[in-house]
């Protein structure tokens, strides 16, 4: 479990990436770009809470 919140959190950070790049660059975030950031954040707060009440 551990190692898929350590996963999720390495796929946020590149993410995050991509996204300063886009902003860095002129562009705009495309309003898709939110849904996935929601997407994994809530992938996230799942596994934790997961993790949390499995201990």
């Amino acid at each position: 479990m551990l190692y898929f919140l350590i996963v999720l959190a390495v796929l946020l950070l590149a993410y995050a990436a991509v996204l300063v790049n886009f902003v860095r660059r002129g562009r705009k975030i495309p309003p898709a770009a939110y849904l996935v950031l929601a997407a994994i954040n809530g992938l996230i707060l799942a596994a934790v809470l997961a993790w949390a009440i499995a201990r």
